[in-house]
């Protein structure tokens, strides 16, 4: 599970966190879990609140959360960036990340994901003065016991 991404491709994903926060107070974080019962996305929310990402000042955190053994993911956005963003938007982004993933390209899908809702985080939640990263930007591995 650990070894799904390469450290080149962790690197990137990385990487593609910090360009995506460079101009927006909003945090994204990408986990991966090993396998999840039930559905995906109550997992995810489970996780979403188990690596403490409603802490947000502006609850403006985003989590990329995918479980490659099952073939699933989901994109969890907290309530200051779900109040803003348009109907559909994060199912644009999991698009977005499929076209990707169906290719066998896993990092550059999760990174498209990732800079796509850093546009969205900087509209809605720009860069601020006195901002500070408020969240790893390292990748999170489970168990989480979702």
């Amino acid at each position: 599970m650990v070894n799904f991404f390469s450290k080149e491709e962790e690197q990137q994903i990385i990487d593609a966190i910090r360009e995506a926060e460079e101009n927006t107070s909003g945090e994204i974080r990408v986990h991966l879990e090993e396998k999840v019962k039930g559905d995906v996305l109550d997992a995810a929310v489970k996780t979403f609140f188990k690596i403490g990402m409603q802490h947000t000042a502006e609850n403006n955190g985003v989590l990329i959360f995918l479980v490659p053994k099952q073939r699933q993911f989901a994109i969890i956005g907290d309530r200051g960036i779900n109040e803003k963003v348009p109907p559909g938007f994060w199912d644009e982004v999991k698009d977005l990340m499929q076209e990707h993933f169906r290719k066998g390209e896993f990092a550059k899908g999760v990174c498209e994901g990732i800079l796509l809702s850093g546009q969205k985080l900087k509209e809605y939640f720009p860069l601020q003065p006195d901002d500070k990263n408020e969240l790893p930007n390292e990748l999170s591995f489970g168990k989480t016991n979702t």
